[in-house]
């Protein structure tokens, strides 16, 4: 099949998700191949994997020790069922995944996404006061705009209005506190962490009776803009819920595995959310497996006879599928194989650096970083933060003068990601900075002159 027929029958047959298909029709893709941070398109042009594949890919393509553990694991079986019967690699990794996950973490839960290991999260926070008696705590508290997915459930306890207005009539109500930032200059991270805390210490006093759980992306909003909490904050929460008798449910879905710096983001702060969830680079990039972790009382609320009817009735045809499971140890014995934590720590730094070049750029007003997690926001005027008109699409512009600079990345409204897969040499690193500056100089040059 010709480049001509995919490109037509993508276009015929394709709906691709968080994409106004006129925008694809425009400027199609189609991937064909990929090795280690690079991505090869049917038109045999390559890129630098600028996003990770939307954030998920940790040691490259076609690393070859996934691929051989995938391998060896198709040679016994590809799947059977997790329901009501285990697996040996989904057994192996829940052992794993407890030994790295913050220390009070003791039970794994299984799913296929990060969206369904959130709503397994809340649903198992919802159940949990009800399985103990507690029938008013059935409310959840989430920060402003807020991401954990696109199911029911998880839009309900994420506040972007962009993507939930459509569906707000189908959600449920949560209550939504301020994420803490400012645009005080004279406001110190102390105080506003303070503040901000000090007002979530009311919210709890006043309703901490139906509160049944906070949702908290880990130290960083992903979707919403990669916007950094204060340091302090996500502990002070922490310290919040245990005096309020709130269950802490932290996502971990795009930190987790290494890309902050630490195996997941909450070591930062030393905190034990109740229940974690993780996916994304769970599999080092290859198979769809995420998964729901908790801490014993968590489980042992659930636990019981059949009779008592506190059985938590909830799962997925591929739940703690084999191939993932074995693509997941595998991954993660390269964790420890090759240091991946100290080697991103010293990227970090060195990604630092070259960001400061990206922040002195005219149409920067912010650089946002955490680890390899960033976010380049663009503004029309940085001496006021006054952004581009929303229908000019600057940062949209941006990445598509960056794919044919040869970088792939997407944007979240005006910000820019750049998420590197963990592998990335210093030398991919510079790449990718330069490709962006000269991307969004030639973007927002553009949009301006369009202006006069």
């Amino acid at each position: 099949m010709t480049s001509n027929d995919l490109l037509a029958k993508s276009k015929k047959h394709l709906w691709l998700p968080f994409t106004q298909m006129s925008d694809y029709e425009k400027d199609p893709l189609i991937i064909e191949s990929g090795n280690g941070v690079y991505l090869k398109d049917i038109e045999g042009n390559t890129y630098l994997d600028g996003y990770s594949s939307l954030w998920l890919n940790v040691h490259g393509h076609r690393k070859k020790e996934i691929d051989e553990a995938i391998e060896k694991q198709l040679q016994l079986i590809a799947h059977s069922t997790l329901l009501g019967a285990a697996n040996i690699p989904s057994i192996q990794l829940a052992e794993k995944l407890v030994e790295l996950a913050p220390e009070a973490i003791t039970r794994v839960f299984y799913s296929d996404s990060g969206a369904e290991a959130v709503e397994i999260a809340v649903k198992m926070a919802y159940q949990y006061w009800q399985n103990r008696g507690y029938e008013n705590k059935k409310s959840f508290v989430t920060l402003s705009n807020g991401y954990h997915g696109d199911t029911v459930g998880t839009m309900s306890v994420g506040s972007i209005e962009l993507y939930h207005k459509v569906y707000t009539s189908l959600l449920f109500d949560a209550i939504v506190i301020p994420f803490p930032s400012s645009r005080q200059e004279e406001q110190t991270e102390s105080d506003l962490c303070r503040e901000s805390l000090k007002q979530l210490r009311e919210l709890f006093e006043a309703k901490h009776e139906e509160i049944a759980g906070i949702t908290v992306e880990a130290l960083i909003q992903g979707a919403g803009g990669m916007n950094l909490m204060p340091k302090g904050y996500l502990k002070g929460v922490e310290q919040l819920c245990k005096e309020f008798h709130i269950l802490l449910i932290v996502d971990e879905v795009a930190t987790g595995f290494g890309r902050t710096g630490k195996m997941f983001a909450v070591e930062h702060e030393n905190v034990q959310p109740d229940i974690m969830t993780v996916a994304k680079g769970i599999t080092g990039g290859y198979l769809p497996i995420a998964a729901t972790l908790t801490q014993e009382h968590i489980y042992e609320a659930f636990y019981g006879e059949y009779t008592d009817l506190k059985t938590f009735f909830h799962g997925h045809s591929y739940t703690g599928n084999q191939l993932g499971c074995a693509a997941a140890l595998a991954n993660l014995e390269i964790f420890e194989k090759e240091n991946i934590i100290q080697q991103v720590e010293e990227k970090a730094l060195f990604l630092e650096e070259q960001l400061k070049h990206v922040a002195e750029l005219e149409f920067v007003g912010a650089v946002r970083q955490l680890g390899l997690m960033c976010g380049i926001e663009l503004v029309q005027h940085k001496r006021t933060n006054e952004p581009f008109p929303w229908e000019q699409r600057v940062a949209y512009r941006s990445t598509l003068k960056m794919r044919a600079l040869g970088m792939l990345t997407r944007p979240l409204g005006d910000v820019i990601v750049l998420m590197p897969p963990l592998a990335a040499t210093n030398d991919q690193l510079k790449q990718m900075v330069d490709i962006m500056k000269e991307g969004i100089m030639e973007a927002a040059t553009e949009c301006l002159e369009q202006q006069v």
